[in-house]
């Protein structure tokens, strides 16, 4: 049986994190290729870390910067390896491109860390954001040379890996894009679906680790959400996510309609029972695992520019798209109370998920794509210079910091 080895940055938390519901789509992934999984990760386990286990794969936990783990994958002999974010493949790339060469070395990267970190410090500074500032942070450089060492990185957003071709270069054939997986909406399940007139209320969705999430909350108590309430004065808005700091618990305002919920287990009903999902995300990457969920259970959606970067394409948003406050609170009351534009957008959303995510051609995409690897790796690896380059030993500065750290600790 093939054998497929994930290194996690953390252990997968599908249920608190669009990161950790897209490591399960990967994994479910290879399992339906027909690979056995073994999931390895420095990181500790949390009360929402998803049982593998129970899933039938195969959960190790690994040192980091210690020999062990070189003898832990040169006996398990992968043929592929993911590595969830560049961060994981600076710490082993090198360890298994070494122990176990002819694996194909997979980088997961979610999102471009440098893009959300160059627009973080931008939006903190008060400055306008351009692509050079991502082109010149220092985790872009890094991001791009773990792209560059890997075989293959899976890109979830069509506009970060138009960047990466455009603006810096790199190869068509080194991006695969990939974007969420999920079911196709039947019309079986759209009849299922609360009607607008059994829907109400706004929800707000975020894990509390996630800085634009934070930010956003902060966004729809101060700015928005009075908006909204001066209109509707019996509306609520409900905030949900796990992990959520002190600082938003204490926004909760009953007499407002501003309810801070915290981590519920089953968002899905609580999206169905929605009339409006509000995201006024001012920073970040990648793809907004939210606003897809919106979609999923046929709620529309307000968001900005940023949270629906990378997501629709050429179609239409399931509701609005909007950067200004006035128009972002217009536009979520126009949604609350007209059922004939929230169908419109519902109906948006579904063509959405339909065209763009569908689980049964994604992964053939992928599973295209390791299979042609598996067939002409070497080749493959041969026109790629600057990643051999870059596996050369002079510059592997990575290796040798985690060896002088490992002779250091002995």
């Amino acid at each position: 049986m093939k054998k497929a080895l994930f290194i996690g940055h953390v252990w997968p938390e599908p249920s608190t994190t669009a990161a950790g519901h897209r490591m399960l789509q990967l994994l479910e992934a290879f399992q339906k290729f027909g690979y056995h999984i073994t999931f390895a990760s420095t990181a500790q386990k949390t009360e929402y870390s998803l049982d593998l286990e129970n899933i039938g794969i195969t959960s190790v936990d690994i040192l980091l910067n210690h020999s062990s783990f070189d003898d832990f994958v040169a006996e398990l002999a992968p043929d592929v390896v993911i590595f969830d974010r560049f961060m994981v493949e600076e710490q082993f790339g090198w360890r298994v491109a070494e122990f176990a060469p002819k694996a194909i070395r997979i980088l997961n990267t979610e999102d471009l860390h440098g893009l959300r970190k160059a627009r973080e410090e931008a939006y903190l500074k008060q400055e306008t954001f351009y692509l050079d500032l991502w082109k010149n942070h220092p985790v872009t450089l890094r991001e791009v040379a773990s792209i560059y060492r890997s075989d293959l990185t899976i890109m979830i957003s069509s506009y970060e890996q138009s960047i990466l071709e455009e603006a810096l270069g790199i190869p068509n054939e080194l991006l695969l894009h990939l974007p969420f997986m999920v079911e196709n909406i039947s019309e079986e399940e759209i009849l299922k679906w609360p009607k607008f007139k059994d829907r109400s209320d706004f929800v707000a969705v975020g894990n509390g680790k996630h800085a634009p999430n934070i930010d956003s909350i902060k966004i729809l108590k101060a700015k928005i959400w009075p908006l909204i309430r001066k209109e509707l004065p019996n509306a609520q808005l409900f905030v949900h996510g796990a992990y959520l700091p002190q600082q938003v618990k204490e926004m909760h305002r009953p007499e407002q309609g501003f309810l801070v919920k915290g981590w519920t287990e089953d968002m899905g009903t609580i999206l169905k029972n929605t009339r409006v999902v509000l995201a006024p995300l001012q920073f970040g990457a990648g793809i907004k695992g939210k606003l897809l969920d919106a979609m999923r259970y046929g709620t529309p959606s307000v968001t900005t520019s940023i949270g629906a970067e990378g997501m629709q394409g050429e179609l239409p948003w399931n509701g609005s798209v909007c950067n200004n406050w006035d128009t972002f609170a217009k536009s979520a009351i126009l949604l609350h109370e007209n059922p004939m534009s929230w169908k419109a957008a519902q109906a948006n959303g579904i063509t959405l998920i339909n065209t763009h995510y569908g689980k049964e051609s994604l992964q053939n995409r992928l599973w295209q794509m390791i299979n042609g690897l598996q067939q002409n790796l070497e080749e493959h690896r041969n026109k790629n210079f600057i990643g051999r380059l870059l596996q050369h030993h002079t510059l592997t500065s990575s290796k040798y910091l985690a060896k002088w750290i490992e002779a250091k600790n002995a």
